[in-house]
This record gives C-alpha cells, sequence and structure tokens, in this order.
C-alpha cells in the first residue's frame, strides 16, 4: 500500500546504528540521524515534532532529540552518567528515563519546563530497569526491573510510587507499552520457550487476562501500538534478519515495513497531529 503514519526504527548499516523513518504501509527510508556515533531507541514526542533518542555521542549514553523532518540533534541532558530508555508523558510536560547518576540505576522524571527531577522508582543496587512507557492519561508507567525475580514488567502510579507486578512470576517479561485506551499493556515474554523464541503478551489490566498477539518461530521483540489502536509494530527475526512488521489485530495479517541491509529495530510511530481548537 505504502502511506499511512510514519515509524522511526532503528538501523545497524556498516557498523554503524542510526535512526531512520519510514511509512508504515511501506515505502522509501529516510535516514533521521547520521553520526559515527550509536544512535538508537528513538520515541516520537506525543505532537510529533521530535524523536528523542539515546546516543553516545558524548562518549555514554545520554539523552538527545532532533526534529522528526530532520535537522541538528540537541542534547537534553549533560552529565557523566548512563542516561536512556525514555519517554515523554502524553502531555509533554515530563520526560521519564533511567538514569544511574548518584549510584544504581532509577527511574527519574524530569519537568522540561523546569529542569527539576524526581525519583520515582529505585529498587535494587544492582537493579537493571527497561523501557519506561506512559498511559495515556499521564497517570502511569510500566517499566520493567529485574529486581529479586527475574525480569519482569511493573506498572507505577506516578502520584504515589505504588507499583504493582503484571507479568507471571514464572515467565517475566520486558519492553512494556500501554495500549492507546490505557486498558492493556504489550509486553515480550521469553519465559517458558527459552532458546532463540520470544512472544508477544497483551495483558488486560482490569482481569488479569493475558493472550498472545505475536507467537512466531523466532525472537518477537519491541511491540508498539498505531495511533488509531488497530495494529501493533514490532521487530522480529523470523527471517534470520531483524526486520520491523506490523500486524493488525482484528485478524493478525501481517507486512514487513523495513527491507534493505542491516537489521532494523525498535519502531515507533509517529502520533496523529493534535486536532485544531
Amino acid at each position: 500500500g505504502g502511506g499511512g503514519p510514519e515509524i522511526v526504527f532503528e538501523r545497524e548499516r556498516d557498523g554503524n546504528l542510526d535512526l531512520y523513518v519510514v511509512p508504515a504501509g511501506g515505502g522509501v527510508e529516510r535516514r533521521l540521524t547520521d553520526d559515527p556515533a550509536e544512535d538508537t531507541l528513538g520515541r516520537f514526542t506525543p505532537d510529533g515534532s521530535r524523536v528523542v533518542f539515546t546516543s553516545k555521542r558524548s562518549g555514554n549514553y545520554q539523552l538527545w532529540e532532533v526534529p522528526a523532518e530532520g535537522g541538528e540533534a540537541r542534547r537534553l541532558r549533560e552529565n557523566d552518567a548512563t542516561e536512556y530508555q525514555h519517554d515523554v508523558s502524553p502531555d509533554g510536560r515530563t520526560l521519564a528515563f533511567l538514569s544511574n547518576l548518584d549510584g544504581p540505576e532509577r527511574l527519574l522524571l524530569q519537568d522540561l519546563g523546569k529542569g527539576a527531577v524526581r525519583e520515582l522508582v529505585r529498587h535494587g543496587r544492582d537493579t537493571i530497569f527497561g523501557n519506561p512507557h506512559w498511559s495515556p492519561d499521564g497517570k502511569q508507567l510500566t517499566y520493567s526491573s529485574n529486581f529479586r525475580i527475574g525480569h519482569q514488567v511493573y506498572v507505577v502510579d506516578v502520584e504515589s510510587g505504588k507499583e504493582r507486578r503484571l507479568s507471571p512470576i514464572a515467565s517475566g517479561g520486558c519492553e512494556p507499552r500501554f495500549s492507546r485506551d490505557g486498558r492493556k499493556v504489550v509486553y515480550v515474554d521469553r519465559g517458558h520457550l527459552g532458546g532463540d523464541a520470544s512472544r508477544l503478551v497483551e495483558h488486560d489490566l482490569a482481569t488479569g487476562e493475558e493472550k498472545d498477539l505475536v507467537s512466531w518461530p523466532g525472537l518477537n521483540y519491541d511491540p508498539v501500538y498505531s495511533p488509531d489502536g488497530t495494529e501493533l509494530a514490532f521487530a522480529s527475526n523470523v527471517t534470520g534478519d531483524w526486520a520491523v512488521y506490523r500486524q493488525r489485530l482484528s485478524d493478525g495479517k501481517a507486512w514487513r515495513v523495513t527491507f534493505g541491509p542491516g537489521p532494523a529495530r525498535y519502531p515507533d510511530y509517529r502520533p496523529r497531529p493534535p486536532a485544531p481548537r
């Protein structure tokens, strides 16, 4: 088909990891970043005007942003810590990200207007967190953590800091994303399969019920719902090479989105522009 909303993703080409943009329906890829350092984990801002990403341009992972149409990248924070895996709140005012600035890795929130930072979640001294994502109403964040019982998916209330685990203890999970109506979370489950396979599982927050969305015979990762909630984009190595795919949720029909040399991963849909007031 061609067209449709744009998807930002990362591709490694000739040993260099950069961000690219492609129409969800297929088409010509447009290179968004071009730097010898690693540019990774691109996510659109809620208004679709910019892409926040992680880069090693300064020597360690730090947070940057670039206009979605291309242009000069700008560093969002400057320190010697590892800071990455980020998401901007639906109202555009708060950046959630992971940082080991003061010792153990933590989930932090930064007020983008005032610059003030607060700690939202801290687990153990050696805990590895993953992939925070805001709920559509901005009241919760989902993320993963390997605190105590393997990598598990959690949801935290932003105001109170109260957490609850979503993933089953025996199987665990990572890379969670809220659905567009905020009622479900999709995540990666490698649990019972072991080896070189993973499923994309949808968890109903009200009932706790879970169902497989993608269980192709390979590694299926990086799920994200489309802006209208009708499909899922994700990366899979089902063909032997990592590529980005879309799958329609109503009937499971899938399309390959990215082609060409080098592994492609971590898709994120460009949000629909806000309706004029």
